[in-house]
């Protein structure tokens, strides 16, 4: 009898290990100083408006600099092979000029389009965790509030480009 609920104990502590590392991948993770956009290389860090990231099941992750190109990748027939969880940061709490944290889960937050910010490809995806900070966004640079159902490809705009492909052409 000892011995079976040794096992049992051991059994238990081992699946609550295996849970935490899953948890773990399924993070989001501040990228590090160096790191590049997924898509088109690039930096992270040294551009205005909200970042994602896709943390993968394997616990890669990667990065994106502009929402536009995050749903690029989702949207693709290859976008959710593989995918653990998406983040996006809250632009109700992060610096608009120098996000840095504020992960929050892509899935529940609420997304201003068509606004007048700018961000690191120009006109960019404005991401929220609150209603009224959202809102409040959308009334002073414009746009309209939409929750991650409601965001899909016609809505945004995307072709069959990456987005920073689209954004060369324009620049141009």
């Amino acid at each position: 009898m000892k011995f079976a609920c040794r096992a049992v104990t051991v059994a238990v502590l081992l699946l609550l290990a295996a849970c935490g590392d899953a948890a773990r991948w399924l993070s989001a993770a501040e990228p590090a100083g160096d790191a590049v956009c997924s898509l088109d290389g690039m930096s992270i860090r040294d551009y205005p408006g909200p970042k994602a990231q896709i943390v993968f099941k394997g616990g890669h992750v990667d990065y994106f600099c502009s929402m536009a190109e995050l749903f690029e990748v989702l949207f693709s027939e290859d976008g959710q092979h593989g995918v653990g969880a998406s983040f996006v940061q809250d632009m109700g709490r992060a610096d608009w000029d120098k996000p840095r944290g504020h992960w929050i889960d892509a899935r529940a937050a609420l997304y201003v389009v068509d606004s007048r910010a700018l961000g690191a490809m120009g006109p960019t995806i404005a991401t929220f965790a609150q209603r009224e900070a959202a809102e409040g966004f959308a009334a002073r640079q414009g746009g309209r509030v939409l929750e991650y159902s409601q965001v899909r490809p016609e809505v945004l705009k995307l072709g069959t480009r990456p987005a920073h492909e689209a954004h060369d052409d324009a620049m141009r």
